[in-house]
C-alpha cells in the first residue's frame, strides 16, 4: 500500500471507528481502497494520478456513480490531505460513520 494508505489504514484499523473496514474489497467490478459494509461506506484515496488525468477522472465518477446506484457512500481523499491534514480527514470520516450508523437502513 501507499504511505498515505498505510496511514489511514492505522485509524482504521480493529475497529477504532466504531465499525469494521476491509482493505481492497471488491463490490462488482470495482476494488475499493476501504470499505464498511455494515454502514456502506467506501474510503477512495486517490494519488496525483487521478488528478493529472482526465480519464482516471471520468472512471472515478463512473465509479462514484455506480456505487452511489447500489446505496454506496463513496468519500475521497487525496494523498496530499492525508499527509498534510491527517486529523481532518479523521473527522470527516468519523462524522460520516456516526451519521450512518444513525441512519435507519
Amino acid at each position: 500500500m501507499p504511505a498515505p494508505e498505510v496511514i489511514i489504514w492505522e485509524k482504521l484499523r480493529n475497529r477504532q471507528t466504531g465499525v469494521k473496514f476491509r482493505r481492497q474489497f471488491s463490490v462488482y467490478n470495482y476494488v475499493l481502497d476501504f470499505y464498511a459494509p455494515t454502514i456502506k461506506l467506501a474510503l477512495e484515496i486517490d494519488g496525483d494520478s487521478h488528478y493529472r488525468d482526465s480519464n482516471a477522472r471520468s472512471n472515478d465518477k463512473k465509479k462514484d456513480r455506480a456505487l452511489s446506484e447500489i446505496g454506496i457512500k463513496v468519500l475521497r481523499f487525496t494523498n496530499y490531505e492525508i499527509m498534510t491534514n491527517l486529523d481532518g480527514v479523521c473527522n470527516v470520516i468519523l462524522g460520516e460513520v456516526d451519521e450512518l450508523k444513525s441512519t435507519p437502513s
